[in-house]
């Protein structure tokens, strides 16, 4: 992924490690909410990411044909490390730790890596990796990845 990309209105594509394009982040401009489309390749709307207005607490949801998949909230306290939880409404909830605006940061369910994103695996300006692990929604937690990303440049 390339960082810095997710203005409203502008669209990008998430590559394998082979370059090949297999999502697309569709920023819906002018609307009222923040509003993304994941899409797969041939570009069928996969996830929806809309950030919620007048919450306390910096709020994303992640929505799949009108009904909501997940909600990631960022944190209230930063202690030395970003946090985000991540409520997933038909699975376990996950974690997201770590320097989130640096994007080295770890995914996790209960203490189980699911996801590490990741800077340092590149040298190219302003492109991180995400590592999802096998069996794994890599469509949902590319999702949640957007979802930190949008909420860590507000």
């Amino acid at each position: 992924m390339r960082e810095k990309l997710f203005a409203i209105g502008e669209d990008f594509w998430i590559e394998n490690e082979a370059g090949e394009k297999l999502f697309k982040v569709d920023g819906k401009a002018l609307r009222m909410r923040d509003t993304l489309i994941l899409q797969d390749s041939s570009g069928a709307d996969l996830f929806k990411v809309q950030k919620k207005t007048l919450h306390v607490r910096d709020t994303m949801n992640i929505e799949r044909d009108g009904d909501t998949a997940a909600t990631v909230k960022k944190a209230l306290i930063h202690a030395v490390r970003d946090r985000f939880s991540i409520e997933v409404q038909d699975g376990q909830d996950l974690d997201a730790k770590g320097n989130i605006v640096e994007h080295e940061y770890k995914i996790e369910r209960d203490g189980d890596h699911v996801a590490e994103i990741s800077k340092r695996w590149f040298r190219v300006r302003d492109t991180y990796g995400i590592e999802i692990i096998p069996g794994e929604n890599d469509a949902l937690i590319l999702a949640v990845v957007v979802c930190i990303d949008q909420m860590s440049h507000d």
